[in-house]
């Protein structure tokens, strides 16, 4: 399968303002399955890029921009090829067959601040078994059990909701819908972290499309024998070959597309403006 995804991303200001250095998040993490075959990356033509990795092995552009203005914009253009992957093809070691995970001493050294809940939420009992069940049953279960209980809906606001107010809403944005996954997974003993990225919904009836004209956020637990598996609650799937990881972390921070701040001596107005598409062109 070949994809292309073009982005761009404008912010527009009511007068001239100073940027902090602008940490972007959108390049593609490649693996066996996914190569990229072009790449294209611009923003003001006075900005110094440069491209680094991040504690996640996230590569992130860190743009730099002497100049003050009204309006700052980042395109993208990606061709991507990528494999079929059945996100079921694994095989569990011995101590990851049941929840909680019975991860070794070196595991947890390296895991342990994806094991830690981030609140001490009182969670409904399909999100927390009471006692061990076979891992990859119990994984699917509250990834469903979230899916067909919270209701979606887009959220343009920055604000982290814990697990407890989308659990009270009843509703939330695929950010939300990873929040709640990722302490329900935690809570059970299973490292977790976030991930973004893009998703191609090509093959999905328009009304089911949740992810194709913004990034999208969703989950991945490490299980010993299987490594890092994708969760998406937003739509009750494990991840296959139809996401396109950007970044991982710990934090909805840690895996922002655009992270930065602008100055200005006086309160300025901004709007945010974005394009984004997700084509299959083979």
């Amino acid at each position: 399968m070949k994809l292309r995804i073009k982005k761009q991303t404008t912010y527009s200001y009511a007068g001239k303002v100073s940027f902090s250095p602008q940490l972007i998040r959108i390049f593609p993490r490649v693996d066996l399955f996914l190569k990229v075959v072009n790449i294209h990356f611009e923003t003001d033509s006075t900005s110094d890029i440069q491209y680094r990795r991040d504690l996640s092995d996230n590569l992130v552009a860190h743009c730099f921009y002497p100049n003050a203005s009204d309006k700052l914009t980042f395109r993208t253009e990606l061709d991507l090829t990528i494999q079929e992957r059945n996100p079921f093809h694994f095989l569990l070691d011995a101590h990851a067959l049941h929840i909680p995970c019975q991860y070794k001493d070196a595991e947890i050294f390296a895991l342990q601040a994806f094991l830690k809940p981030e609140e001490n939420t009182s969670l409904p009992s399909p999100l927390v078994p009471s006692a061990p069940r076979p891992t990859v049953e119990t994984l699917v279960n509250i990834n469903s059990w979230i899916f067909d209980n919270i209701s979606y809906e887009r959220r343009h606001d920055d604000q982290d909701l814990s697990a407890s107010q989308i659990l009270k809403s009843g509703s939330g944005s695929c950010r939300d819908f990873s929040a709640l996954l990722t302490e329900a997974l935690r809570q059970n003993g299973v490292a977790t972290r976030l991930a973004s990225g893009f998703v191609w919904e090509g093959d999905k009836a328009d009304a089911d499309k949740r992810a194709s004209s913004a990034m999208h956020a969703w989950v991945e637990a490490y299980l010993p024998g299987a490594g890092w598996i994708g969760l998406d609650p937003t739509n009750g799937v494990l991840c296959d070959h139809h996401f396109v990881t950007t970044a991982v972390g710990c934090r909805h921070t840690d895996i922002a597309p655009v992270s930065g701040s602008y100055y200005s001596s006086a309160p300025v107005a901004s709007e945010l403006t974005t394009k984004l598409s997700v084509e299959k062109v083979a």
